[in-house]
């Protein structure tokens, strides 16, 4: 656990950035820091390694405090993850990887043996090791920066904006990657942003200061959406924090409708060119792939004849992922898959809001029942 105990930063200038702050990340838990620019969230956080110095209250890890251990030794003992990866550039990534380890003793044949097993585990192959950061992308950095922080095994880590540098594709690629391997490691970790959608989806507790370093509030993040603690925290938390908040709620009881559709390569019938505007299209394992307007169609469908805005939801996915499977579809039906990604079906919105609805009031909608 990490513990701050009326935590202050006040610079010479008498500017204070973190003020009297009072918090606990949990064990084996994932606490985010959010607020708006000068917060103090940074700050916070390298107060806990040392990196920078409490002006006065108290900081423990594991009820040790950090004042009193030697700053060096703190900071081997934490994993460090900033923005833009912060690898040393003339070092392979094996190395890079490898460098606690190699600090702590470890010979290098063992550190590189574990600097492969940790590339895997970021998902990424172990031809990278020997390869140098300038040769890998910027979501391949990170991934880097992550296995570097992860060589030494620490109990906790710090992460500093790890993936505000990347594409939002790659992205949501690093957050879902960094979710599973918190599943399988369960590190305490302390992390840092200043998006409030990668909080609540990152968060086991999200806690969000004010200008000055100030606790607002500190909750799950089902509790954070759906009762701010006041204007500030509900002002900055947004006005779609109701639509948000479903991403925490159970998908409700859905009956899909069968969906006609055409496997990619094969041309659609002329019964569905004469009657259908959109038609689905799965790949030959039955996976949805796309839509694809017949009419505008003049022999077999390819990649390029595809309509890919509408997203996917699995059944037992949340509440959110069917109504924007629903929402998004050029169609307006949802398209609705099993947890093999198969095709089960569509959804409308209409029915996934009745459904919520009757899910409210602790009722189960009638699977036979289609709202149009």
């Amino acid at each position: 656990m990490i513990r701050f105990e009326g935590v202050t930063k006040q610079y010479p200038d008498g500017t204070v950035a973190v003020g009297g702050l009072d918090l606990e990340a949990a064990s084996g838990r994932i606490t985010v820091l959010v607020g708006p620019s000068g917060c103090g969230k940074t700050t916070s956080l390298r107060m806990v390694n040392r990196m920078i110095e409490p002006t006065a209250g108290r900081i423990t890890i594991d009820d040790q405090d950090t004042a009193a251990m030697d700053a060096a030794e703190l900071r081997r003992g934490i994993g460090y993850v900033i923005q833009h990866a912060g690898l040393f550039p003339h070092r392979t990534v094996a190395d890079n990887i490898a460098t606690v380890p190699r600090l702590l003793g470890r010979d290098r044949r063992g550190a590189r043996a574990g600097s492969l097993e940790l590339l895997e585990r970021v998902g990424l192959p172990r031809e990278f090791a020997d390869r140098y950061p300038h040769q890998l992308s910027g979501g391949q950095q990170q991934r880097v920066g992550v296995a570097r922080a992860l060589a030494a095994d620490p109990p906790v880590m710090l992460m500093d904006e790890p993936f505000s540098a990347v594409d939002p594709n790659v992205r949501e690629q690093l957050q879902d990657e960094f979710l599973r391997l918190q599943s399988e490691l369960g590190k305490t970790i302390l992390f840092v942003t200043h998006d409030i959608d990668e909080a609540v989806k990152l968060g086991d507790q999200v806690a969000v200061l004010r200008v000055g370093g100030e606790l607002a509030q500190v909750a799950d993040p089902a509790t954070l959406l759906g009762d701010p603690h006041d204007d500030f925290v509900a002002g900055f938390v947004g006005r779609d924090r109701g639509y948000r908040g479903l991403g925490f709620r159970a998908a409700p009881t859905l009956q899909p409708h069968e969906e006609p559709s055409v496997r990619l390569g094969s041309p659609v019938d002329e019964a569905q060119r004469l009657e259908a505007e959109w038609v689905l299209v799965t790949d030959d394992d039955g996976k949805p792939v796309g839509w694809v307007e017949p009419a505008r169609l003049s022999g077999d469908i390819d990649r390029d004849d595809l309509h890919r805005g509408g997203t996917v939801a699995g059944i037992d996915g949340s509440s959110r992922g069917v109504l924007d499977a629903a929402l998004s579809s050029p169609s307006g039906r949802g398209v609705i898959v099993d947890g093999d990604g198969l095709l089960l079906g569509t959804v409308t919105a209409a029915e996934v809001v009745a459904a919520l609805e009757e899910a409210r009031q602790g009722s189960a909608p009638d699977p036979e029942t289609r709202t149009a």
